[in-house]
Formats: structure tokens, C-alpha cells, sequence
């Protein structure tokens, strides 16, 4: 029996690295998924051209065109909402998403720190890495969780470390933060496509590959 394809919605907002991994990834036949449309909060970005170059509907949905994160939000669902999405994928997305209960455990985001810290708004991009090199840590990384109506939190399903070096700048510890997303977004993909990560109040169990899945986040 083959492994389900599961449909994904990607919000982004800048260059698509995140959404250029993605389909690399699928292309290379390690994770069973399509991306079946494209949204960005802000207009001529690269991730859009990437989104039309792989032939993917891509859509722009403006803050500013809206009065209330709430309209804004369901502007974005109803962008979505046509196509069969079985997971959201925040790839960079700076606007804060209200997720309607139609998607509530089925919206993902990466973030380039160890959830709890160096998160929140304002926390994004150089301004993380800034300040983890900043604070003296001695390790950063990156975490996929769950999102909920709050910037960077909702339960975490997995995190990466790497260390981080005295002589390390914003610019080299991302390039290594990154190369950590790149296997950690994809991995936590498969695993729901594959119905093993279980909610348990505010935590994800993953499950064993054949256990019994009608107790997962579905």
C-alpha cells in the first residue's frame, strides 16, 4: 500500500527558499505531498515567481487591505479553501494568521530558534540570530510546531541544534539554521502526512510507524 500525498498550502513572504525546499524534496520522492497553491502577504516578492515557474496558483493577500487581522485572515482561507489543502505551511510569513477551526492542528510553521526563546513578534529572520549570538547562547536551531493564534507558538513537533561559534555572525549562524529547516520542515511534513504525530494536550507524541493512528491529530 502506497503512502498518502497530502495537499499543502504555503504562506510566505520573501524569497521562497523555504517553498523551493519543499519541492525539491518532493521532487526527489522523499516526501509524499503536493503544493497545491501559493500565498503571499506582500506583492512581487521571489517566492511568487518560484510558485509560477513550478506552475502552482499563487496569490497575493494584502494586510493593508483590510481592517482587522480577522478579515485578512479569512481573505487568506478563502484563497486557500478551493483547493484540497490538508495542511498550511508558514514559509516566512510575517503576518499573523487567525486560523479557522477548519484548519485548527493543520497549520505548520518553522522558526529559526529553539522555541521558547528568541521567539514571538518582532522575532524573525536576523533579528533571532542577532540575538541568540547576542545573549551569550551556546546553541541555537530551528523548531517546527503546530501554530496557533499567537506569533511562534502552539505545540512543538520537533527542533534541531547547532552550536553556536565564538566567531559566528548573524549572516553564518543562519546559513547553518537553515540548512537545519531544510531537513526538519520536510521530516515533520511526512510524519503528519503519514498520520504519526498525536496531540496530547499541548504536546505532540510521534507515533511508532505502525502503530494504530486513530488517536492522531486528525
Amino acid at each position: 500500500m502506497g503512502r498518502k500525498t497530502i495537499g499543502l498550502a504555503v504562506l510566505l513572504s520573501g524569497t521562497g527558499r523555504t517553498l523551493t525546499n519543499i519541492l525539491e524534496v518532493i521532487e526527489s520522492g522523499d516526501l509524499t505531498a503536493e503544493v497545491k497553491v501559493v500565498v503571499s502577504d506582500r506583492p512581487d516578492v521571489y517566492g511568487l515567481k518560484v510558485a509560477s515557474d513550478a506552475e502552482i496558483p499563487n496569490f497575493v493577500v494584502k494586510p493593508k487591505d483590510y481592517g482587522f487581522t480577522e478579515e485578512f485572515s479569512k481573505a487568506v482561507t478563502y484563497k486557500i479553501e478551493p483547493y484540497a489543502v490538508d495542511l498550511v505551511l508558514m514559509a516566512g510569513f510575517l503576518s499573523l494568521y487567525k486560523i479557522p477551526r477548519k484548519y485548527e492542528h493543520r497549520v505548520m510553521n518553522i522558526h529559526p530558534a529553539l522555541i521558547p526563546s528568541f521567539a514571538g513578534k518582532g522575532f524573525y529572520g536576523h533579528h533571532v540570530h542577532e540575538a541568540a549570538i547576542k545573549s551569550g547562547c551556546k546553541v541555537s536551531g530551528c523548531t517546527v510546531h503546530f501554530a496557533n493564534n499567537l506569533y511562534d507558538s502552539g505545540p512543538i513537533i520537533s527542533q534541531k541544534v547547532t552550536p553556536i561559534l565564538f566567531e559566528d555572525t548573524p549572516d553564518s549562524l543562519a546559513e547553518r539554521v537553515f540548512e537545519l529547516e531544510c531537513q526538519a520542515y520536510p521530516e515533520a511534513i511526512q510524519l503528519f502526512a503519514d498520520e504519526r504525530l498525536q496531540l496530547v494536550k499541548n504536546r505532540v507524541k510521534i507515533l511508532d510507524r505502525d502503530k494504530e493512528r486513530s488517536t492522531s491529530v486528525d
